[in-house]
């Protein structure tokens, strides 16, 4: 395979135009490709890519209020609220107030939440893992930077501290 720059120099060609497209091009291709792998499953249990997306993060931070996943899925709280309702009235969550505060939500998988979406992340994780391992280390790295510097300021630090649990 031929290798993609030579010197930093060759790396300014990310400036033009089409280097961009190119980039937001395999993005979205790359994105969709990884959760077509659970269309079908997600599907047999009526269920939508952001249900799987809710409950990613919940499976991530169990007891995570409606308002911090809110924020992590950049999505209206009406569409959300669709979201939880279907989880947890198929038994793939559960629900319970705050401590502290009464009118905060705590969500959490239930035991057959887990199982589903630990059988939806194998789907992911297998597709990741093999192109992680083609790529090697230094392009790994490197993608996660970029990905990092995609974040606006306002999700970066929430999204850099689920890495703590890992």
């Amino acid at each position: 395979m031929k290798e993609a720059f030579s010197s930093p120099a060759d790396s300014l060609l990310f400036l033009r135009e089409a280097e961009i497209r190119r980039g937001i091009e395999l993005l979205y291709f790359g994105y969709s490709t990884i959760y077509q792998s659970i269309d079908s499953l997600l599907t047999k249990n009526g269920l939508g890519q952001a249900h799987y997306r809710s409950l990613y993060f919940i499976a991530r931070k169990p007891d995570i209020s409606v308002g911090e996943l809110l924020r992590l899925l950049n999505i209206t709280k009406q569409s959300l609220g669709r979201v939880i309702h279907d989880l947890e009235e198929k038994a793939l969550i559960t629900i319970r107030q705050g401590e502290r505060d009464r009118r905060c939500r705590l969500l959490k998988l239930s035991d057959s939440g887990k199982a589903l979406e630990s059988q939806l992340f194998g789907l992911i994780r297998d597709k990741m893992a093999k192109a992680y391992a083609t790529s090697g280390a230094d392009a790994v790295t490197g993608f996660w930077q970029l990905l990092e510097n995609l974040l606006s300021t306002d999700i970066k630090d929430s999204a850099l501290a689920l890495r703590k649990g890992d």
